[in-house]
């Protein structure tokens, strides 16, 4: 997969592109991201790429003739005929949709994305309507620049890439990660003990302790010491039993989900036994 980032700091991505799994992906050649000086597609001797906005307002807005020379230069298709199934040209704006997981998923499909990076007060509206498929914010707030955004979505969506992550499994049972019943529909995206789907495991195998997560927030994670200053450990996840662990996993993903991000609980893959648990919670009981 290509990454193509079109910006006016190409300096700036040295470093968040050198630690983690990120440059790991690099070598081994999953993955590789080229930045392209947006300096370098103007055409006056000031290298000048903003101008003053039309119809009077604060601060400076990207000129569209230096981002299209760029973009062009990279041999891109058209939009016209640009093939959003193998290829994508974003633009990072605040005034975007929300990039989430489900976003980060999508990517991490294509062979191939474009991302230009937004500056000082905006950029030419003409960039967005003639050159890309899409705008994505990775927020609600407001950045000095998208480069930031840039090295954020790369981040996010070279861990989905096959071979980049220790465990094939560490991307789906997470924060915003797939529900159950796609991954039972999918057995093979899930390699975990279980040799069977999730809904039919293996008799032999011990029972899953993890759910997916279905757009959920994580549940909680606890590692040694087992007493930690006075706090120990939830008796369950020492027991043993991998029934009452999953279950408990569950519940703990539900109660934090509803108390940090109640907004995701509209629409999760939610079971009878989630939704009495979750009214308890709000009673409660």
């Amino acid at each position: 997969m290509r990454f193509d980032i079109v910006t006016i700091f190409p300096d700036f991505f040295t470093g968040p592109f050198q630690f983690g799994v990120v440059p790991r992906a690099f070598r081994e050649g999953i993955a590789e991201a080229h930045t392209h000086d947006l300096r370098r597609f103007t055409h006056d001797r000031h290298r000048t790429v903003d101008d003053r906005p039309f119809g009077g307002g604060e601060g400076m807005v990207l000129k569209p003739e230096p981002i299209f020379d760029c973009v062009e230069s990279l041999e891109i298709a058209p939009k016209s005929n640009r093939d959003t199934h193998r290829q994508t040209v974003i633009l990072l704006s605040a005034q975007g949709k929300r990039f989430t997981q489900t976003t980060a998923r999508r990517l991490a499909t294509l062979d191939r994305v474009v991302l230009i990076c937004g500056r000082y007060e905006g950029v030419d509206e003409r960039v967005s309507e003639l050159l890309c498929d899409e705008e994505l914010s990775i927020g609600d707030y407001v950045l000095s620049g998208g480069e930031l955004a840039a090295a954020v979505i790369v981040d996010s969506v070279v861990r989905l890439l096959p071979g980049v992550l220790g465990h094939a499994d560490s991307s789906k049972f997470e924060s915003f990660g797939e529900d159950d019943q796609l991954l039972s529909c999918h057995p093979e995206r899930s390699e975990g003990p279980a040799s069977g789907s999730a809904t039919e495991p293996n008799p032999q195998d011990p029972p899953r302790a993890t759910h997916a997560s279905g757009g959920l927030l994580d549940y909680p994670h606890y590692t040694r010491p087992a007493d930690f200053r006075g706090h120990p450990i939830p008796e369950v996840l020492a027991e043993g039993d991998h029934a009452a662990v999953r279950r408990w996993r569950r519940q703990a993903a539900l109660a934090k989900t509803l108390a940090n991000r109640p907004d995701l609980l509209a629409n999760a893959e939610l079971s009878d036994d989630d939704r009495e648990f979750l009214a308890g919670l709000t009673t409660g009981e």
